[in-house]
């Protein structure tokens, strides 16, 4: 089921939170908590009843290996983790990678084993990934779960189930333990419906327009067809923003969901195209994703504990594994491979700057506005692999951008013309625009605000508050996504 879907916003969503409150409120929290865990695994058995079974076994396993790990030796505790990590990563390896790794050796050796088409179960990544780092927490004790309910509404809770963000237990289960969780409050009604809302907008409205540019050329490019500068530049600029408004939409709709039923998710979406490194996009881009890439691939590794040289391999390990993990395919690594490039120019940048005396906080409003320039454009360039279908269609797509004599003109139709402004309205947005969270949450708004005050024309006033004038805006935005919702389409980090 589809969080931009008719049969979600109007059936399911409404039906789950009023016998969640009309539940909770009489005091019965296990119900409440037993109608959450049902509802979401519905929702999640909507898209293929089939891989319920899946993710009932992976709970039921890891579960057990977590309490198991609340009790015995070192030695006992490590080897369980271990062998939690081998299984979970070998489950994810059969149905995300089999295809790819026979069709590579059937290439290399020119031989012919057959491996039937195996169909990705949505969100095994994400449900996977986040109960590693449950047997990493309990095998840390930093975390305990007794409770086989609570463990799967930890896995299951519809909002953040099929694409984000990654949590840690100790991050979303607590807040199941307050008696006011399960008492309906209208502000956080009104404050994650607002949210919610606007998540939906992102996605329908904007980022599905720019699948309409994206996807054609793209298309063109796999073909072999020949890809003038303006038409390559229009193509992975749409993109680059289909995927901006796609993923942030599903962001804010996932902690707009959450906070109806009054739970706070991590943030994962921070103004990313706002980053002024690639560093500093890291921290922005599906940031539970890459706190998980750090944490448990690139410290383990070593860091940067061992030396320079050790410092970059790690990085691009770690990028090379991340780009991995999003899909099997030779885009994807070449895609993890620029940005493990990318992160080590900059801290070699970084370095070096260090190693002259310079003072790196020492900056600029210009420096800051060039260094943005940069970094997105990096970013643009590494999109295009990540969106390719194969590398040679990346390629194609590289050498137009860079072939400035086949610039011989833009084109004057049109839909060229409301192509051109699309562009300029999304730059205007991710820009200078605050983001929903900024929007929306007063008290988060110091920690969240983009600290380059340059870009924004946008003071306080330009603050959501529970008002008419704000509902009446929310209200034209909610309608013409409702119009636009007819040609609803999988967010993109579905397919991860």
């Amino acid at each position: 089921m589809l969080f931009n879907s008719y049969e979600f916003i109007f059936v399911f969503l409404p039906i789950t939170l009023i016998l969640f409150f009309l539940i909770g409120a009489k005091g019965h929290h296990k119900i409440a908590m037993t109608w959450l865990v049902s509802a979401s695994l519905f929702f999640y058995g909507w898209w293929n009843p089939a891989y319920l079974g899946l993710i009932m076994a992976s709970m039921l396993f890891n579960y057990a290996l977590g309490v198991g790990l609340c009790s015995g030796t070192r030695a006992q505790k490590k080897a369980i983790l271990i062998s939690g990590i081998i299984v979970n990563l070998s489950v994810i390896g059969y149905f995300k990678y089999a295809n790819f790794f026979v069709d590579n050796l059937n290439s290399a050796l020119e031989s012919s084993i057959h491996l039937e088409l195996i169909i990705l179960p949505l969100a095994i990544s994400f449900f996977t990934f986040q109960q590693i780092t449950y047997l990493v927490d309990a095998y840390k004790g930093e975390t305990k779960e007794y409770d086989f309910l609570q463990y799967c509404l930890f896995v299951t809770f519809f909002p953040q189930l099929i694409a984000g963000p990654i949590v840690h237990h100790k991050e979303m289960m607590p807040q199941f333990s307050k008696e006011s969780i399960y008492l309906l409050k209208y502000n956080n009604l009104a404050a994650g419906g607002t949210i919610f809302l606007l998540g939906l907008f992102k996605k329908v409205v904007i980022a599905d327009s720019f699948a309409l540019y994206a996807t054609p050329v793209f298309e063109l490019a796999e073909a072999g067809e020949s890809l003038t500068f303006f038409v390559a530049w229009g193509g992975a600029l749409s993109y680059t923003f289909q995927l901006y408004f796609d993923f942030s939409g599903y962001s804010d709709m996932a902690i707009g969901l959450a906070r109806m039923f009054g739970i706070k998710l991590p943030l994962n979406f921070n103004s990313p195209y706002k980053a002024v490194n690639i560093i500093d996009f890291w921290r922005r881009w599906h940031m539970t994703l890459s706190r998980f890439l750090r944490d448990y691939v690139y410290i383990p590794l070593g860091g940067n504990k061992k030396g320079k040289s050790r410092r970059y391999i790690n990085l691009m390990i770690t990028m090379l594994l991340g780009g991995l993990w999003h899909g099997a395919g030779w885009t994807f690594v070449a895609w993890g491979a620029l940005h493990g490039f990318y992160l080590m120019i900059n801290h070699g940048w970084r370095a070096f700057r260090k190693k002259l005396g310079m003072d790196l906080s020492n900056r600029t409003a210009l420096g800051d506005m060039l260094s943005i320039v940069i970094t997105f454009l990096a970013v643009v360039v590494s999109w295009v692999f990540f969106r390719a279908e194969s590398f040679s269609a990346g390629m194609n797509i590289i050498m137009a951008m860079s072939d400035i004599s086949s610039a011989t003109g833009i084109n004057s139709s049109n839909v060229a013309k409301l192509h051109i402004l699309l562009i300029f309205v999304a730059i205007f947005i991710v820009w200078f625009m605050p983001n929903t969270q900024t929007l929306v949450f007063k008290s988060n708004e110091k920690l969240l605000k983009s600290r380059y005050q340059w870009m924004s024309f946008i003071n306080n006033k330009l603050q959501w508050t529970p008002s008419i004038s704000w509902g009446v805006i929310i209200g034209m935005m909610f309608t013409l996504t409702l119009i636009i919702l007819e040609r609803k389409s999988e967010f993109l980090y579905f397919q991860f």
